[in-house]
């Protein structure tokens, strides 16, 4: 690690920061509606992104910041294990394009900004809806914190704040990037990372690109890199006594591999900010072109994976794995490209930030504020409350970053894809069958909760007692796996039993407002507005 601040990166760094400030502000005026005043403008953008706008949108908001650092640095740390992140993304994009479809047109229809406005729609349920609500934005917390932990391992390599000086100087810079992504996200809302994520993705692919050619020909190939982990991984560790590591998976890590990636999958577009960018977009055809070509981007993250194996081979040493690539890029790049690869991940880190915090506030404000505060809030009162519990909740995440141990915040993030993975029976059930009863679906969503939380606990690691990993021993079948499918295995067990018996006692359903041609319902299709007007947000039309 060089000493001191290494200006050429940090003025590059800066150079770029500054650009996409004036491109968040500016991207208020950017297909800027009559009437700005809803959240089908300042949360979803008017609806009205095309299939490009919405590439760059989901992949700004599915591949983070955290995904950039922290992908490579499990693969530094505890090498094959940390790929479970590439089938997941390979897995999740023929499963989007049988139910997101399904999902813009039914929301587009009935005006839906939320899946807790759509779970209320379909079975009739405030308290399902409720308990939708409070998960997203549950998980959503630690997600954004984590994006800021991936800004702070940039700075810290760059040599600023890091752990010298008061608190203060040491955190001004993270400080500053915040308050700046406040300011544009509250007057731009969803159009700005909408428009942000241009720059960001650019600036990805040329680094990803630059540095899977640039850095193997500096190390001696791929051939010496693999080499180098190999025998890093096979040194046994002092302390334990046991290998670090794996090229490739153990016998006892395959369970574990397994599920997580499962699970990944199925919990990741069940994360608000997934469906905000999906509800962004202006037709059902254009979800379905992004199913097919969204997977470019696992393409991307299979060879940022491999940035672990060049940390290793380059003799990277941090105390920190999250500041092994960052570091790596110092180490190996010009001051100047360091600067640029320092910044695609900065703004990597603002864009899904953005619409995470977007998200999380119009769950609140549709599905807390207005269904049982303030039921008669005009559209405008909306936009309002939304835009400043935006606020909130990136202070949140700011505090949460700033007093507590990193670690704990990248297992609270695991907690997160955990507790999101609860709300897929309500969500994806209720779009191919209202079989489900709401109650049963309710206590299904209760299990899953408690089991999956106090499974978690109940973790330990080297440096916490509580929360310090997401695999845990399956019951009845003993080997270790994903603690968030054994809990959706749980939910989706008591929800169907529970159904069987709610539905023999004759319990009463809720209304269902949606009708089963609203599923397939497409822009300009009879009584389908092909944009919005405010007017009608939550209402059918």
């Amino acid at each position: 690690m060089k000493d001191g601040v290494n200006g050429v990166a940090l003025g590059v760094f800066i150079f770029f920061f500054l650009a996409v400030t004036v491109i968040g502000f500016m991207a208020a005026r950017w297909r800027k509606a009559e009437n700005e005043a809803s959240l089908d403008e300042w949360g979803l953008g008017g609806r009205s992104f095309g299939t490009w706008v919405t590439w760059f949108l989901l992949g700004g908001d599915l591949y983070t910041a955290y995904t950039f650092v922290a992908v490579p640095a499990a693969i530094y740390a505890a090498g094959a294990a940390g790929f479970f992140a590439v089938p997941y993304t390979i897995l999740v994009y023929p499963l989007i394009f049988t139910f997101l479809p399904r999902l813009w047109s039914v929301s587009h229809k009935h005006g839906y900004v939320t899946t807790s406005d759509f779970v209320r729609g379909r079975f009739g349920s405030k308290s399902l809806s409720l308990a939708v609500a409070i998960t997203g934005i549950l998980a959503t917390m630690p997600y954004i914190a984590l994006q800021l932990v991936g800004i702070q391992a940039v700075l810290d390599v760059m040599g600023v704040g890091g752990e010298s000086g008061n608190w203060f100087v040491k955190d001004l810079p993270l400080l500053i990037a915040f308050a700046v992504l406040a300011a544009y996200t509250y007057s731009s809302g969803l159009r700005a990372p909408a428009l942000i994520a241009f720059v960001k993705d650019g600036l990805i692919y040329l680094v990803i690109a630059v540095a899977i050619i640039y850095i193997p020909i500096k190390l001696g190939g791929f051939d010496a890199i693999f080499s180098a982990a190999q025998h890093k991984f096979a040194t046994p560790n002092p302390a334990t006594g046991k290998p670090t590591g794996a090229l490739v998976p153990g016998e006892a890590g395959q369970w574990t591999y397994a599920t997580l990636a499962l699970g990944s999958a199925l919990a990741l577009f069940m994360y608000p900010h997934s469906i905000t960018a999906t509800l962004s977009s202006r037709s059902r055809n254009v979800i379905r072109r992004n199913t097919t070509i969204l997977p470019l981007y696992s393409l991307m993250l299979g060879l940022l994976a491999l940035l672990g194996f060049m940390a290793i081979a380059a003799g990277v040493k941090v105390s920190n794995g999250q500041l092994a690539i960052p570091q790596l890029f110092e180490d190996m790049f010009p001051d100047w490209f360091a600067g640029v690869a320092f910044a695609a991940i900065g703004i990597g880190a603002l864009v899904p930030a953005a619409i995470m915090s977007i998200a999380a506030a119009n769950l609140f404000t549709r599905n807390i504020y207005k269904d049982f505060i303030k039921p008669d809030a005009t559209p405008s009162q909306e936009a309002k409350v939304s835009k400043l519990v935006s606020l909130v909740v990136k202070v949140g995440a700011l505090i949460f970053v700033l007093t507590m141990d990193k670690t704990v915040a990248i297992n609270f993030q695991l907690l997160g894809g955990i507790w999101i993975l609860q709300t897929f029976p309500a969500l994806v059930g209720g779009l191919f069958t209202r079989w489900f009863h709401r109650w049963a679906l309710l206590a299904g969503w209760a299990v899953g909760m408690a089991y999956g939380t106090l499974a978690a606990y109940g973790v330990a690691s080297p440096t916490q007692k509580h929360f310090g990993g997401s695999s845990k021993e399956i019951p009845g079948i003993g080997e270790i796996g994903y603690i968030g499918l054994t809990a959706f295995v749980l939910n989706v067990a008591v929800t169907v039993v529970l159904t069987f018996v709610l539905r023999a006692v004759k319990a009463p359903d809720g209304v269902d407002e949606t009708s089963p041609e609203d599923y397939t319902a497409d822009a300009g299709d009879p009584g389908v507005a092909t944009e919005l007007p405010p007017a009608t947000a939550g209402a059918a039309h």
